[in-house]
């Protein structure tokens, strides 16, 4: 089964999970959110699964600059809505594979994930 794994390429977090998943060879695929944004469906199983608190990057340039309106709506309003208009404030890197969601990488989840 393929893992899927969402983020920039410039994100160091993403990069890391690339190389780890490379390393351990798991079978993947990159979806770089700023080409192909994923859809509103997709966005909102995050947002309900893991909650707006853990999907929204709070330390982007994008939240940086976001008026206090908006940042109180990713945050108690429709979180799925900002995050597809803004999808660099997903934080990453999302993994889904199989059952999986996660959202960051950590070393002792991913290798938990893919016991052979």
């Amino acid at each position: 089964m393929t893992a899927n794994l969402y983020g920039i390429p410039t994100c160091d977090s993403v990069r890391k999970a690339r190389k780890w998943l490379t390393d351990n060879d798991i079978d993947h695929q990159f979806i770089d959110v700023r080409e192909n944004t994923p859809p509103k469906s997709q966005i909102g199983h995050w947002v309900t699964s893991l909650g707006a608190a853990k999907m929204v990057n709070k330390r982007s340039t994008t939240w940086k600059n976001m008026s206090d309106a908006d940042r109180s709506e990713a945050e108690t309003g429709d979180t799925t809505a900002i995050l597809m208009a803004n999808p660099t404030l997903i934080k990453r890197p999302v993994l889904e594979h199989g059952d999986v969601l996660d959202v960051g990488f950590n070393v002792d989840a991913y290798t938990q994930y893919f016991q052979q």
